[in-house]
């Protein structure tokens, strides 16, 4: 496979054995855009923030996609792939445990997060996942052994991302063995100081 490395930060411990909090941007953000987040989940988590390796018209994505709510499935794929991939060799040269990472993404970053909780179960120890969709239109085999914990969270008035669509999703997650937290927030599809705060309560409690 003709992987490609990704740009990233990463705020190390020094515990070799601490969780590592994965940090994945939304269309046109970069590697810098959510680690202001990450002091809100504790002082003793390794911080890893990748920037997307596709580019759209001047903005980084993690994956391309054919239009508004229309993923490139084949290109998510290999994507979803070579992050993977990237992720267990960076994990030997920062000095990190790979079985220990938690995803944090908000929209394109939150589906490349989905995507490989479905290609790569049980890699992922839990995901944050803000106003997510479905990566894959039709999901085989996902199914989690270790009932991954994920947050979930959707706007109300998210003129992105249809209800139906969500609830399918949600259907999708929960068949497939993951153990679900949802909360629908009453906003649209921008993050909130409640996205926020519920993910740090459900992090605490689960981490």
């Amino acid at each position: 496979m003709d992987f490609q490395p990704l740009h990233y930060i990463f705020k190390g411990t020094g515990n070799t054995s601490a969780k590592t909090l994965l940090l994945l941007h939304g269309t046109g953000g970069d590697e810098n855009d959510l680690v202001p987040l990450a002091k809100n989940f504790g002082n003793d988590i390794n911080i890893l923030s990748l920037r997307g390796n596709v580019n759209e018209n001047g903005m980084p994505r993690f994956f391309r996609r054919l239009g508004m709510g229309i993923f490139d499935e084949k290109d998510l794929e290999f994507r979803t792939h070579e992050m993977v991939h990237f992720l267990k060799e960076i994990a030997k040269k920062e000095g990190f445990d790979s079985t220990k990472i938690i995803a944090l993404g908000y929209s394109n970053g939150a589906n490349i997060a989905g995507a490989t909780i479905f290609l790569h179960p049980d890699f992922l120890a839990g995901a944050i996942l803000y106003r997510p969709m479905q990566p894959f239109k039709n999901i085989l085999d996902g199914k989690s052994n270790s009932h991954t914990p994920l947050f979930f969270s959707s706007g109300k008035n998210d003129p992105t991302v249809n209800i139906e669509d969500t609830n399918k999703y949600l259907k999708t997650l929960n068949d497939n063995n993951l153990d679900v937290t949802f909360y629908e927030i009453n906003t649209g599809h921008n993050l909130t100081q409640e996205d926020l705060k519920l993910s740090v309560d459900w992090f605490k409690k689960n981490f």
